[in-house]
């Protein structure tokens, strides 16, 4: 039996690198594409991965409406690639520099003329604020590999980022094997390093290749063979 990863998965709480630093993981953008409403609200931006759920249920009104517009989107062309902020324009009536927004102003962006109306009580405007709302990082590609459970037959196929390292792997293969960390991960006969990415083990993306071969890409999909330990450990 054979199953796809067609499941939205939720954010995974950054692991600790040696050095104390968060460890964020890496989404593939149809995975941030599965957050597309106001009660799960993912965006990318320059490369990282937003969580604006809280904020967006925070602030109600016209201003969270661009937000969820984009939700499940990338919205890097809202802002200056040197400065990360969001873009200006001259304005022809008045010939002075305004915030760029063709989709609607939205949060923490100064209304365009004085008013005592808008809050300007935050510190940090939202998308500086990667402490608060990062998840992760956007990968810059994503692939297909299909996981064979030698003791059970069953064998379940992933959509996984080429950034993910085979421990980020074994942990989305537990929403199919809650004991998949009782597995020792091969290929090929060949035990694979599980610190190391598919391809620092030798597991190259050929997708392109058949591609261009007009080949079937589905019809090679590497296989990665997981062999029971006997300590049962729950992931």
């Amino acid at each position: 039996m054979q199953h796809n990863d067609s499941v939205a998965r939720p954010a995974t709480p950054p692991s600790r690198g040696m050095d104390g630093a968060r460890r964020l993981p890496f989404y593939s953008g149809r995975e941030v594409a599965d957050h597309n409403v106001a009660s799960d609200c993912w965006v990318s931006y320059f490369g990282k991965v937003y969580d604006l759920t809280p904020l967006v249920q925070e602030n109600k009104g016209l201003l969270v409406q661009p937000i969820l517009k984009f939700a499940g989107q990338d919205i890097s062309h809202w802002f200056d690639p040197k400065t990360k902020e969001p873009k200006t324009s001259i304005d022809p009536s008045s010939g002075l520099r305004r915030v760029h927004t063709p989709f609607g102003r939205f949060l923490h962006v100064p209304p365009p003329e004085p008013t005592t109306d808008w809050d300007s009580g935050f510190h940090t405007p939202w998308w500086e604020d990667e402490e608060r709302f990062q998840v992760g990082f956007l990968s810059k590609q994503s692939r297909q590999i299909r996981i064979l459970n030698l003791l059970t037959g069953q064998a379940d196929l992933l959509n996984v980022c080429a950034e993910d390292t085979l421990n980020d792997i074994q942990e989305r293969y537990l929403t199919f094997n809650k004991h998949a960390k009782s597995y020792t991960w091969k290929r090929l006969g060949k035990v694979l390093d599980m610190s190391r990415t598919l391809e620092e083990n030798g597991i190259a993306d050929e997708s392109k290749e058949f591609e261009q071969l007009n080949m079937d890409v589905d019809q090679y999909i590497p296989t990665l063979h997981v062999h029971f330990n006997d300590d049962l450990t729950v992931g």
